[in-house]
């Protein structure tokens, strides 16, 4: 069981920093400067609020919460696992299905936390 959960781990990892090693340059890095020159330079001002090369206030929180959903989100998985593991291996004992029955419900309301901590800071930033 703890050869399963290792590799169960490594292989989460793997996917997850390569995931994020894809997602961790933005593609319109350019486009977004060459829209500011433009703005700027029919408005005769500098078009942006912020310059090209430092990212907001804003993206800054929204890769922060992201990045912390994506770890509860993949601990929380690996978590309703480990609760399958304890109900299969329980052997009808009553502690041991009750510890994997509250390791479940744990499990899933930190994924339902999460889910509403990233729309909650969606819903905010998007009216800022």
């Amino acid at each position: 069981m703890k050869r399963i959960l290792l590799t169960l781990l490594v292989v989460l990892g793997l996917g997850t920093s390569f995931a994020f090693a894809h997602s961790a340059t933005p593609v319109y890095a350019d486009a977004k400067s060459e829209i500011c020159n433009g703005v700027g330079a029919a408005s005769g001002s500098t078009g942006c609020t912020a310059s090209a090369g430092q990212p907001s206030v804003n993206s800054l929180v929204k890769t922060i919460v992201t990045v912390l959903s994506w770890i509860v989100g993949v601990l929380s998985v690996i978590m309703i696992v480990f609760a399958g593991f304890q109900y299969v291996n329980s052997g009808g004992d009553t502690n041991k299905t009750a510890g994997a029955k509250n390791t479940l419900i744990y499990a899933i309301v930190g994924i339902v936390i999460v889910a509403f901590a990233q729309a909650i800071v969606q819903f905010v930033l998007g009216k800022v």
